[in-house]
């Protein structure tokens, strides 16, 4: 079931917006990106982020499991553009050949957490990085208490999942606070956090 199908029109909101941004230019102020990369994007969905990565990139893979946030992605795109779209988990793509994997408030929504990242692991050519953005642990109420895989992240766990598949962690910090009135009347602030692991 496609989780996203009802959402996925109306997705590309101002708030949505300025999180990839956020998220992009945090990544970029740590990763000098070099001529000839190929980046993968877990959890593309509309390609907020992505597309803004793009002009760097030699080419760029666009995974989600939501077809109906890819269908919005692809109606962005002119044609000719050097991207290549996966629909379905991670596990869907199986080249060795990431220079840069990148993701944005997707690593929540993985159910085999800890095997998407020994997955990762054989994607990413040596010397070749993940950065994650994501949420910190939080109480479930950020997606109203429905029920998704992970309610958020403690950095230090994700941490050494990485280390147990091989890379090594350059940093792990909070770079955002995102406030939201999830409960009516009750305003809450959620944290973000990046991560950037090497091979």
């Amino acid at each position: 079931m496609d989780s996203f199908a009802h959402r996925a029109a109306d997705w590309d909101q101002p708030s949505k917006i300025k999180m990839a941004t956020v998220f992009i230019n945090e990544l970029k102020k740590n990763i000098r990106i070099e001529p000839g990369w190929k980046a993968l994007e877990l959890g593309a969905g509309t390609g907020l982020a992505g597309l803004q990565l793009l002009p760097e990139l030699s080419s760029w893979v666009a995974e989600d499991t939501s077809a109906a946030m890819l269908e919005v992605l692809q109606g962005k795109l002119q044609g000719n553009e050097p991207v290549t779209i996966v629909k379905g988990e991670i596990f869907a793509y199986t080249n060795r050949d990431i220079d840069l994997l990148f993701s944005v408030m997707a690593f929540h929504h993985l159910p085999e957490l800890e095997k998407a990242i020994q997955h990762i692991a054989t994607l990413v050519k040596p010397g070749g990085y993940v950065v994650v953005g994501d949420l910190m642990t939080e109480d479930g109420s950020f997606h109203h208490f429905e029920p998704i895989p992970h309610k958020g992240f403690d950095p230090e766990q994700l941490k050494k999942r990485f280390e147990e598949s091989g890379f090594t962690i350059k940093k792990v910090y909070v770079y955002d606070s995102l406030r939201r009135e999830r409960i009516p009347g009750k305003p809450s602030d959620y944290e973000q956090f990046i991560l950037i692991a090497q091979k």
